[in-house]
């Protein structure tokens, strides 16, 4: 934990150092220069206290996050400015060794003088991420995208052809702070009028109590002609932070689960049911939270039953990581998944259609969006609210309409 500590410190102190460097190259005025100098470091301090302070009894609160977003634009762009002079100062060494080594000229000195310029591209490339983060904060965390995604499959049952799905997950309710924008979203829920809406989980960060501000917002969500139904998400088992006994941590479980009955969700424990149309019905299976480094209570076979592999197959796993290593290898055959969990990490660059692009693609291989494989589809909702990191850059808040077609894709 020191050795941590010391590390984590040694690195704080070079990216400050660096990024005295640039004020130094770029601010002639030492009053000036020395003020900023001086508020960087009681930021420093305030960050470094707060995050201290924290008491996992209690687990993420409205402050921490705030200090996890001050941390971020803060220490994002003097990372970037850090790397920029880092790069310079690496080829200033190399001329530095050709000229005493090689052209032999003693006299000059063996780093050349820091360039203006290079501290101004650094502080232009910093300035990026700097108005980005604050952007993600401020506008980005509560800029919902409504994304229409069409799936064609051969065998889903004629009855069922344009069967429309909503499809939202990551409430995370104990990050929200804007009761206008939170209904501004559910009546952009309402207006896509479904035939049904599922919920991939995450309801909270951790406490049942996160969600009660937001039971009347969320009843909002009108009645679907056929149904509301949810799973659970690793967030929904309140197992991020220490609870005083078993019993409480079971009693928050409890009421976490009903939470979802609360705002008129029919919760799924590894269990299935049918949806069903006319003389046709599909099967709609939900399992438990099953992530791959998280939680595994998900159980596939239980919740799926006496199902075959002719029967047409909706699943909801809270976490895709559960498709990538078991439901797009099973022999029952699961049409299409639907999942949530990554929140394409909240940051990344997509233009739709084209390109994306997230750290999130570094640990999941289906992030974001639309992924198939041997006939078997997997979305992945890019989360209805955020959390840790108070905003959203480049990823944005998404409630998902998915249409069923009957046939096969021509694109």
């Amino acid at each position: 934990m020191i050795f941590r500590i010391v590390f984590l410190c040694l690195i704080l102190l070079i990216i400050e150092l660096y990024t005295f460097q640039v004020l130094k190259t770029l601010i002639k005025s030492k009053p000036v220069l020395f003020s900023i100098q001086g508020i960087s470091i009681l930021v420093l301090i305030y960050i470094v206290y707060s995050v201290m302070q924290f008491d996992r009894s209690v687990g993420q609160t409205r402050q921490m996050m705030v200090i996890m977003g001050l941390m971020l634009i803060v220490y994002v762009p003097k990372l970037i400015l850090t790397l920029v002079l880092m790069g310079e100062d690496i080829f200033r060494l190399g001329a530095g060794t050709v000229n005493y080594f090689v052209d032999y000229d003693k006299s000059a000195d063996f780093l050349n003088s820091r360039r203006k310029f290079i501290s101004q591209i650094g502080l232009g490339l910093a300035a990026v991420p700097f108005l980005s983060l604050i952007y993600g904060v401020t506008v980005g965390k509560y800029n919902y995208k409504v994304i229409k995604q069409r799936i064609f499959f051969p065998d889903l049952p004629e009855a069922f052809d344009g069967f429309t799905i909503t499809h939202i997950s990551d409430v995370h309710s104990g990050s929200f702070d804007n009761p206008e924008k939170i209904n501004y979203a559910i009546d952009l829920v309402n207006e896509q009028n479904s035939d049904l809406i599922l919920f991939t989980g995450d309801i909270v960060n951790t406490d049942a109590k996160e969600m009660h501000p937001w039971i009347e917002t969320f009843n909002r969500i009108k009645k679907h002609e056929y149904g509301k139904y949810s799973v659970l998400g690793n967030h929904d088992y309140g197992e991020y932070i220490t609870w005083p006994t078993e019993a409480a941590k079971e009693d928050n479980f409890k009421a976490i689960k009903s939470l979802y009955g609360e705002i008129g969700f029919n919760l799924m424990l590894n269990e299935h049911t049918f949806i069903q149309k006319g003389d046709s019905k599909i099967a709609l299976v939900g399992v438990e939270n099953w992530g791959h480094n998280f939680k595994q209570a998900g159980d596939l076979n239980k919740a799926a039953g006496p199902l075959t592999k002719e029967d047409f197959k909706i699943l909801m796993s809270h976490d895709p990581s559960h498709w990538e290593h078991v439901v797009q290898h099973d022999e029952k055959h699961y049409h299409l998944t639907l999942s949530g969990h990554t929140h394409g990490m909240q940051f990344g660059i997509e233009i739709p259609g084209y390109f994306k692009w997230s750290l999130a693609q570094y640990v999941y291989k289906q992030w974001a969006g639309l992924y198939e494989n041997l006939g078997r589809y997997v979305y992945v909702n890019r989360g209805f609210g955020f959390h840790a990191y108070p905003g959203r850059v480049g990823i944005m808040p998404e409630i998902t309409v998915i249409e069923l077609k009957k046939g096969v894709s021509v694109a």
